[in-house]
């Protein structure tokens, strides 16, 4: 998956990183590789996050299922 990525410089220097279609994952670095590398993380946690919140509201007679596509 790709996702957009905005990069901004805050006061004291770091490089903040958001991306805008997963609300709330953000993530920071003291260089724009660290805060990429960081974001990245953050976009894989996102994902996992929501992919268990998907899985707990399944009714309990459904088994849930990993799909790689």
């Amino acid at each position: 998956m790709m996702f957009h990525v905005v990069l901004t410089k805050d006061e004291e220097g770091w490089i903040i990183a958001e991306c805008p279609a997963l609300p709330g994952c953000v993530s920071q670095g003291k260089t724009e590789q660290e805060a990429l590398a960081n974001i990245k993380e953050a976009i894989t946690a996102w994902l996992w996050a929501e992919d268990q919140k998907a899985a707990e509201a399944l009714p309990s007679d459904q088994t849930p299922l990993v799909v790689a596509v």
